[in-house]
Order: structure tokens, then C-alpha cells, then sequence
């Protein structure tokens, strides 16, 4: 086992690694730019590297910076989190270079699934079915056109490298194309420096539906059931809840198994969610994340397992524990995203927290790093906390999120939690009727 582990990231998700790291007697270091000098996962290390200014690219982004800082502290490990370079292939080689281990995948897994087509070639080798579309990379209009015609419009040009809906444009028709083609290649080149796009058939009313995986690289991997994530703005989750609503058990086993023997052949270690859009009984792959989820305490309250403790074990080369036969889903999860940002215009609200009295009781989990009296930074993701109910069946978890949600307090800034009360009252919400579309459509109407 590791004797120090470097977090490399901030905000909930750091506390929630050096919780899992305390659990197995291993001492943490948590860097941090300046401005998070006071946050919670800083105060509760073992010890604390301050890595640059403020913004990301200079600190958390800055590579040199973090290797210094385990050179520093004679951190044997580093565990990414999410975002930041939890999926940075080139980071997690100059770790392996300084005998310092990478709490994830291998640097080749991470490339073959960071880039989109490399992911869906491979992903269809696996046997895991996808989305209608280009075999490749789609270099001209002509080409792009002619595929939109054989596979059907509308479809979806995308970038090849990627995601969080950036390098996305929908085409319905040839005429559509010219601009979609055009403007998605251009913002790709912008935002991921690589300008190749791929093209994908546009299902209407799809549902997101993801499976959790673990794997130790030997060709042991097992799934944890899935999540529905369909609940989205501007590509981005608010609300996920596991089991996903639609699905029967007999459904989720047997994707839940073919994802899981995929890994296998893969010899994937660490874990990973591998998501499909879902419409009329069928399941099409659209990504794989190779990390770990901001959402995975879901999977964590109806399996009662620790993909974050897990993570460790087999990072640290020892056999994957869970054996799938052993592996029961209890009861129905939600969470949901609390972001300081204006519930209905979504303008980010940093500032100083006042006030704050976060929800309690049986079967309610918060993950936060957040404190009475911080200040929330204007210079990162507005994620603030999460809020997890969970319940012997999605009633059950219904009502007690509600509850939840109410008791909820954080004064000094605005935060989401209205929208949550608001959307806890929608009958297709109670039902579990809606689609990724569905609050795009919802916020269009009520927010407009």
C-alpha cells in the first residue's frame, strides 16, 4: 500500500480522497493555489503544497508544479480526482517516469478513450454496441454530407477530442451541414487544439444511462449497476439517480455484463463509467470516462461499495476484491449538483458563505468542502456540494430529497437548491418520464 498520497485537485472531491486515504492509513498532502489556502481538504492533510496563483493553468493544471511538490513531500502516489488531469494521458507518464503511481488507469487506456473515435473503434471491438455513424475522422463537407444522408438526419458532428458539449453541432439536413461542419471543427480547434470532428446519428428522445466499472489491469473487472444522468444543461448533469428508472433488472444485467467483459478483454484497471444514450430498448455508446464520477455516490449508497478506497487498493496493485455474484443493488439514489450560481439565470455567485446548515437525517449524505464563513472563488467550477438521498425505492427517495432539499441552507450566495425545490414538484420528474432533453425544454419555458 501507498505511505503518501498527493491529491491533486480541490473542492469536495479532494475531502472526499483524503477521507478514503485516512480510512486506509495513508498520509495525505493536498496542494492548492492561493486562494484555496483555507479550504477544508488543506486544513485536514497531512501536509499542504501551495502550487501556484489562482487559475488553473498556473496551479492546478501545472504539472511541473505538482511533481515538484511530490518530489517535495516524498508522495509515492497522486490521485487526480476529476477534471483538472485526471484524464491527462502525458501526466500520468511523467508520474510512471518518476516512480510515482498514477491512482487510474494506464496512460494508453486513457488515450484510446480520450479520443472519440479511437474509443468507438475500440468499443465495437469490444462488443459494445454504438451509435450509428462515421467510422472516423470526417475531413470534408462532402464526406460529412454523404454520411448524413446514409445514416439519416439529424446528426450530430462532434469533436474527436473532448467533451462537455463543446465541438457539438446539430445538422437536420444537407443545407444544416455546412455550418455544423464548419463551426464544430472551428470550435474544437479552440478549445482541444485539434480540429477533427466525427459524425453520429441524432437519436430524438434519448435517455442517458452510464455503467459503473472496476477493473486491476489483470482481467478481473466487474460493473456496479447503472446511473441515469439525463437531466442535463448545455450537456452538463444537475440530477443523477441510480438505478435508472427505465431499465428492468434483466436490461441492466446484461449491459451491466457486457460492459463488464469488455473491460476484461481491455484489462482496465481502476474505475471507469462507460455511458450510452438509451432510446427504445436499445443502448448506443457515446464515451467512456476513465476516472472516477462526480456522481458515483449513487452507485456507492445502493451497493455499499468505495470506489474511492477501491481505486487505491488496486493502484496500489492488489486484486480487485468485489466479485460480481456478491455485488446487490438496495434500494433507489438520487443526487443532485448544488452550484453557486443564480437558480434561474445561472450567472456563477461566488462570495463569502454566512450561513450554513446542510441537510441532515436518515438516509441523506452531503459530499462538501464548503464551510460557515468561506469564501467560494470565482476562478473554478461552481460545484459547491452534493446532496445524495437515499431510500428503500425512488418514493421513498423522492420524499426524503425533498425533505432534503428544504432543510437545505447556504445564505451569502445563491445557489441552485430553488430549482431543486421547483423540479421536485414536476410530474414527470415524480414519474421518471423525461429525457436529456427534457430540462432544456423545462428551463426554456419557466426561465425564459
Amino acid at each position: 500500500m501507498f505511505t503518501k498520497v498527493l491529491i491533486a485537485n480541490r473542492g469536495e472531491i479532494a475531502l472526499r480522497i483524503l477521507r478514503a486515504c485516512k480510512e486506509l492509513g495513508i498520509q495525505t498532502v493536498a496542494v492548492h493555489s492561493v486562494v484555496d489556502a483555507d479550504a477544508m481538504h488543506v486544513r485536514l492533510a497531512d501536509e499542504s503544497v501551495c502550487i501556484g496563483p489562482n487559475p488553473a493553468s498556473e496551479s492546478y493544471l501545472n504539472i511541473p508544479s505538482i511533481l515538484a511538490a511530490c518530489e517535495i513531500t516524498g508522495a509515492d502516489a497522486v490521485h487526480p480526482g476529476y477534471g483538472f488531469l485526471s484524464e491527462n494521458a502525458r501526466f500520468a507518464r511523467i508520474l510512471g517516469e518518476h516512480k510515482i503511481t498514477f491512482i487510474g488507469p494506464s496512460a494508453r487506456h486513457i488515450e484510446i478513450m480520450g479520443d472519440k473515435i479511437e474509443a468507438k473503434k475500440t468499443a465495437i471491438e469490444l462488443g459494445i454496441p454504438c451509435v450509428p455513424g462515421s467510422e472516423g475522422e470526417v475531413p470534408t463537407l462532402e464526406e460529412a454530407r454523404r454520411i448524413g444522408r446514409e445514416i439519416g438526419y439529424p446528426v450530430l458532428v462532434k469533436a474527436a477530442s473532448g467533451g462537455g458539449g463543446r465541438g457539438m453541432k446539430l445538422a437536420s439536413d444537407d443545407a444544416d451541414m455546412e455550418n455544423a461542419w464548419s463551426t464544430a471543427r472551428s470550435e474544437a480547434k479552440a478549445a482541444f487544439g485539434d480540429d477533427a470532428v466525427y459524425i453520429e446519428k441524432y437519436l430524438t428522445k434519448p435517455r442517458h444511462i452510464e455503467i459503473q466499472v472496476m477493473g486491476d489491469g489483470r482481467g478481473h473487472a466487474v460493473h456496479l449497476g447503472d446511473r441515469d444522468c439525463s437531466l442535463q444543461r448545455r450537456h452538463q448533469k444537475i440530477w443523477e439517480e441510480a438505478t435508472a428508472p427505465s431499465l428492468s433488472a434483466k436490461q441492466r444485467d446484461e449491459i451491466g455484463m457486457i460492459v463488464a467483459n469488455a473491460m476484461k478483454k481491455l484489462e482496465y484497471s481502476g474505475a471507469g463509467t462507460i455511458e450510452f444514450l438509451y432510446e427504445d430498448g436499445e443502448f448506443y455508446f457515446i464515451e467512456m470516462n476513465t476516472r472516477l464520477q462526480v456522481e458515483h455516490p449513487v452507485t456507492e449508497r445502493i451497493t455499499n461499495v468505495d470506489i474511492v478506497y477501491e481505486q487505491i487498493r488496486v493502484a496500489a496493485g492488489e486484486e480487485l476484491r468485489l466479485k460480481q455474484e456478491e455485488i446487490t443493488f438496495w434500494g433507489h439514489a438520487i443526487e443532485i449538483r448544488i452550484n453557486a450560481e443564480d437558480p434561474r439565470t445561472f450567472t456563477p455567485s461566488p462570495g463569502k458563505i454566512t450561513y450554513y446548515p446542510p441537510a441532515g437525517g436518515v438516509g441523506v449524505r452531503v459530499d462538501s468542502a464548503v464551510y460557515q464563513g468561506y469564501a467560494v472563488p470565482p476562478y473554478y467550477d461552481s460545484l459547491i456540494g452534493k446532496l445524495i438521498a437515499h431510500g428503500r425505492d425512488r418514493k421513498e427517495c423522492l420524499q426524503r430529497l425533498r425533505r432534503a432539499v428544504d432543510e437545505f441552507i447556504v445564505d451569502g450566495i445563491k445557489t441552485t437548491l430553488p430549482l431543486f425545490q421547483d423540479l421536485l414538484e414536476e410530474p414527470d420528474i415524480l414519474s421518471g418520464d423525461y429525457d436529456i432533453h427534457w430540462l432544456e425544454k423545462y428551463l426554456a419555458e419557466h426561465h425564459a
